[in-house]
């Protein structure tokens, strides 16, 4: 049976690399529906959008990626989606592997496009972070995420619906291990992610260091006080 998958590409200022990115979904990718989640960008990412006639919607003012997400996952939600995806507007996630997440999601509820679920990560000081998120995922929900910090994430529509109905559920390494506690099964596929092009990374190395030390005190802390969803058997609602 055909699925309905909707990319979500949520997107700040990347005025240098939306063209690109949403034309190789239109032009090689028709199979799936898009919208950009234009996120009260100010260097024309927005008219852009408009001039293409590209599905998107614009946020009257920069709201951050988990309200961004948050916008595309109701719009999901709304409009009967199998599956979202979020993708990054920067260029960096291949829609060529959509099609082996979406095989994964026949027996999960979230596949995570992984640069390691078969390649070794290597030991940087980069992939510190990372490794770190992987220990305390492991130890408090038995899951062994490789690559957490992935961005390319594939949802059902059960977690469809939890991500557009939730308050402050964020597309990030503590929403997935709350719901693996709340029964959840995640799966990694294998995946290359391309370098940026153009633009600048938001993510610089104090945010860089903020953001691991947000993601540490949410899962050790914070996610256990969060009342957990039955996901137990699948509903599809």
């Amino acid at each position: 049976m055909k699925t309905k998958t909707l990319i979500i590409i949520p997107a700040y200022n990347e005025k240098d690399n939306i063209e690109r990115v949403v034309d190789n979904i239109i032009e090689n990718y028709p199979e799936y529906d898009y919208l950009v989640v234009n996120d009260g960008s100010k260097d024309g990412t927005g008219k852009i959008c408009r001039e293409k006639g590209y599905n998107h919607i614009t946020m009257p003012l920069n709201v951050g990626l988990t309200d961004g997400v948050a916008a595309g996952m109701m719009f999901a939600y709304n409009h009967g989606y199998d599956y979202a995806v979020q993708f990054d507007g920067d260029g960096q996630h291949d829609p060529a592997y959509l099609k082996d997440m979406i095989e994964a999601m026949e027996d999960c509820d979230i596949c995570i496009g992984s640069r390691f679920a078969t390649e070794k990560k290597p030991f940087t000081a980069r992939m510190l972070g990372s490794r770190l998120i992987s220990l305390v995922i492991k130890l408090t929900t038995g899951k062994r995420i490789k690559d957490p910090t992935s961005g390319m994430r594939m949802f059902n529509r059960r977690i469809i619906k939890i991500m557009a109905t939730t308050v402050d559920y964020g597309p990030e390494p503590d929403t997935v291990a709350h719901l693996i506690r709340s029964g959840a099964k995640v799966k990694e596929v294998q995946v290359k992610m391309h370098e940026r092009i153009a633009g600048e990374s938001y993510l610089n190395p104090i945010r860089s260091m903020k953001y691991m030390i947000h993601m540490f005190f949410s899962i050790i802390v914070i996610q256990w006080c969060r009342k957990k969803h039955k996901l137990q058997e699948k509903d599809g609602k």
